[in-house]
């Protein structure tokens, strides 16, 4: 038996006062309605209504009971609404891991707009460039920059593609000299981002299409982006990092992009979640908009 099935077609019955308007009201025949409510007096021990050929009347048990019913089935009611509403209306806590450099570069940029749009919202943002485990450390969604993504339980959604680039400062090449070809490196100070799988092997593609290694070496490796793009400014050497970090200083002259014509791997942006069965709001709306940001207008 279906208690609450049960309690709630005693309920009809007593605010419509018949079986029949009951059934109607709830999809049911009366005979249904007749026999939950039979199997409840079964299960409670109790009679709740007084049966006559046209009428009943609640017994004093029934009196208490259904007073009970009420109150179960409008808290009950006012609990759906209640997600109903939360359903719509994204709230609450938004727990977000991000890399340093994207967090800071980049993410911030455009979050603003995201809680402008959900002023329920709340975003606790955590950067850091360790391999963070999302259920465990109680985050909602992490965005990731990899070549490759590790095989994982987590549903990943790509967002966009992050060049690289190898840059230099004006200064470093006026005492240094300019590389023309990848082996030219060879030659150079070059500062790596150890978070990669093998941080001194830069592979380039050639203008013809051809695959070029060298193994690099330098007085530098961070496992930071920015820190890499403050160490070039200062004329240490060269550095290869996201374009996202460095597009201004290249714009504005104070950092050079060396070997133009030879394109590196990209990393590749995504946004990654958990998997539930019921994808919560503040998520979902997180997810779509960070993929409408990046459809929009691309990236660096």
């Amino acid at each position: 038996m279906d208690q609450l099935a049960a309690m709630r077609a005693l309920r009809r019955v007593v605010e419509l006062g018949s079986f029949t308007a009951a059934g109607d009201a709830l999809g049911l025949s009366h005979t249904v309605i007749s026999r939950q409510i039979s199997h409840l007096e079964a299960k409670l021990g109790a009679q709740l209504l007084n049966r006559t050929t046209r009428r009943f009347a609640l017994t004093t048990a029934g009196t208490e009971y259904y007073a009970a019913c009420q109150h179960i089935l409008d808290a009950l009611d006012d609990a759906d609404r209640a997600v109903g509403q939360h359903q719509a209306n994204p709230s609450g806590t938004l727990r977000i891991n991000a890399p340093m450099a994207f967090g800071t570069e980049e993410l911030a940029h455009w979050l603003p707009r995201f809680l402008e749009r959900y002023p329920e919202l709340q975003v606790d943002l955590v950067c850091n460039d360790r391999v963070v485990d999302l259920i465990e450390e109680g985050f909602d969604v992490a965005l990731r920059l990899a070549r490759d993504l590790p095989d994982s339980t987590l549903i990943a959604k790509r967002l966009a593609s992050s060049q690289v680039m190898l840059v230099a400062s004006p200064d470093y090449l006026r005492r240094h000299g300019t590389p023309s070809t990848p082996h030219d490196l060879l030659q150079h100070n070059c500062l790596t981002y150890s978070q990669l799988a093998r941080p001194r092997e830069w592979r380039f593609t050639a203008p013809g299409g051809d695959d070029v290694a060298v193994t690099v070496k330098g007085s530098l490796q961070a496992n930071n982006g920015v820190a890499l793009r403050t160490v070039a400014l200062a004329g240490t050497g060269i550095a290869t990092t996201a374009s996202f970090i460095v597009h201004e200083d290249v714009r504005r002259g104070a950092l050079v992009q060396v070997l133009p014509d030879y394109t590196i791997r990209p990393r590749e942006l995504y946004v990654l979640y958990p998997h539930n069965r019921h994808l919560s709001p503040k998520v979902r709306v997180f997810v779509e908009f960070a993929s409408a940001l990046y459809q929009a207008r691309g990236w660096d």
